[in-house]
């Protein structure tokens, strides 16, 4: 079966030969410089090794279901000739081992090796952790297919394969404008140090921190957090070989999938269809692709002004991500305006205002999450001190949540005529009273007003230590959160007992 990925036509064969040529030499040319590190001192080694070997197990994890790649080893594909689960099991885990990225892993563990060999590591220490590292990655991969295996339809959707770059876009973006903000000067950032030493206690990083630990006591330590991860995941791979052996799933065909979109991917209730509809609106209609594109470049903008006045760069460039939270959050206050001939749908088939409600905010917070992932640390990278990170974060969390629960309230008790679908979004109708400005000066307000004690400890923060920061980070978001749900709440009650009078607003406008 895993032969079986080298056949094919010629032109299949011959992408596969190139792509194994690429990944040989890669292997190689990272194989020589992680042995160069046996000339670096055993900290950086040490530091080097944690993270990058945190970094590629994670990676194990994380790729089967971001790639929606298809194992040629599914379980499943046994179940006709009737196996025992447990012998299966075990089998199937040992031909993991028989891999390209397995061997890759293995090349780079044993340079490696020679690396901690070089700074006075045992070897039986180093032996060890090759072992139980790469079987980490082995039993990670298995674990992380078997899932996608219960979960995954037949085929990939764009839209899924959207949510899985978003994710992988606030995790990493944040990560790399940090290691790129570090100022080596010959040595080690502390902060990276701290990290080696926390990832060392953790079930991805806890094998590759073994030989180089700093004391006999954190290597031990590691090595118990090392096989306690390896004893549950092969525990969870048994359980899902079982599981997969003795349940049927409910043939799915692609053309009962094809064309849903986002209606095949959320889940089958009220709020998921509402938040379904919603998303196919946000990322195709142009009046709401028009207002996000115009948050971040507004944001940027309101910096120049600053900077001609004689505001340090340091402090201007902290604005824009606040801003960016206040109007992302402030976006959905007339979300059921733009509804036009749908929201009756909504009513008439009695759906609740809570989910109504929650499903509207999908799409504002799977687009605010990556733009403020990249906003606030690319913020704190120019400012300088990544100790006000959380200040900033609690600031843009309090504006963007309470935005949110303000906005949820005001669509349904104030809305106002909008474009209609199809016209430019630059085209307002005319209005014959002050209802819409009313609405969109109280949520905006009301917003800041919620987020003052997180922008006042984050005044306070800005020229003071690390903790005085905390305080901004966990009043912004426990401002937030309060704030978010009381709209909620204030806002589904509202949309259940105004129905008639939505329903006569959309037909008039």
């Amino acid at each position: 079966m895993m032969l079986g990925a080298l056949r094919g036509d010629r032109d299949h064969v011959l992408r596969r030969i190139v792509g194994l040529f690429v990944l040989v030499a890669g292997t190689v040319f990272a194989a020589v410089n992680v042995t160069a590190l046996a000339d670096a001192d055993g900290v950086t080694t040490a530091v080097v090794t944690v993270l990058a070997g945190s970094a590629v197990t994670l990676g194990f994890a994380v790729a089967p279901p971001v790639t929606a790649s298809t194992d040629p080893l599914d379980p499943r594909r046994f179940a006709v000739v009737g196996p025992e689960p447990r012998p299966l099991a075990a089998t199937l885990l040992l031909a993991g081992f028989l891999s390209v990225p397995v061997f890759v892993v293995v090349v780079l563990a044993v340079s490696l090796a020679t690396a901690w060999t070089a700074h006075g590591a045992p070897i039986g220490l180093s032996v060890l952790a090759i072992v139980l590292g790469t079987t980490t990655c082995v039993l990670l991969a298995r674990v992380s297919m078997a899932l996608g295996t219960l979960v995954r339809r037949p085929r990939q959707s764009r839209e899924l394969l959207g949510i899985y770059l978003v994710a992988v876009l606030v995790v990493v973006v944040p990560v790399g404008i940090f290691l790129g903000s570090l100022e080596w000067r010959g040595v080690v950032p502390s902060q990276l140090v701290v990290a080696a030493d926390v990832l060392a206690w953790t079930p991805i990083g806890a094998a590759w921190s073994i030989a180089l630990a700093p004391s006999s006591g954190a290597a031990w330590g590691s090595v118990a957090v090392a096989l306690a991860t390896v004893a549950l995941l092969a525990s969870a791979w048994f359980a899902l070989v079982r599981v997969l052996l003795t349940t049927t799933p409910r043939p799915v065909t692609v053309r009962e999938r094809a064309g849903l979109g986002w209606f095949a991917l959320l889940p089958g209730t009220p709020g998921g269809a509402v938040a379904a509809r919603s998303l196919s609106y946000w990322f195709r209609d142009r009046r709401y692709v028009v207002n996000v594109v115009v948050v971040p470049i507004a944001a940027v903008l309101t910096t120049l002004p600053l900077i001609v006045a004689g505001v340090p760069v340091e402090l201007a460039v902290l604005l824009p991500a606040p801003i960016i939270a206040l109007f992302l959050g402030w976006l959905p206050h007339n979300d059921l305006a733009y509804d036009s001939t749908a929201l009756w749908m909504h009513i008439a088939s009695g759906v609740r205002g809570l989910s109504d409600r929650v499903g509207r905010l999908v799409p504002v917070v799977l687009i605010a999450l990556p733009l403020l992932a990249i906003a606030i640390p690319l913020a704190i990278a120019v400012h300088g001190r990544w100790a006000f990170a959380p200040a900033l974060v609690g600031v843009c969390a309090a504006l963007f949540l309470s935005g949110l629960g303000l906005s949820s309230i005001a669509s349904v008790v104030a809305p106002y005529a909008v474009s209609r679908p199809g016209d430019s979004p630059f085209q307002q109708p005319q209005r014959t009273g002050s209802g819409g400005v009313m609405a969109q000066g109280l949520v905006m307000a009301g917003a800041v007003l919620a987020a003052s004690p997180a922008l006042w400890f984050a005044w306070e923060a800005l020229p003071s230590d690390t903790a005085d920061a905390f305080p901004a980070l966990w009043a912004g978001l426990g401002a937030g959160v309060l704030v978010l749900l009381v709209g909620l709440v204030v806002g589904a009650a509202q949309f259940e007992r105004r129905g008639t009078r939505l329903m006569e607003f959309a037909e008039a406008t």
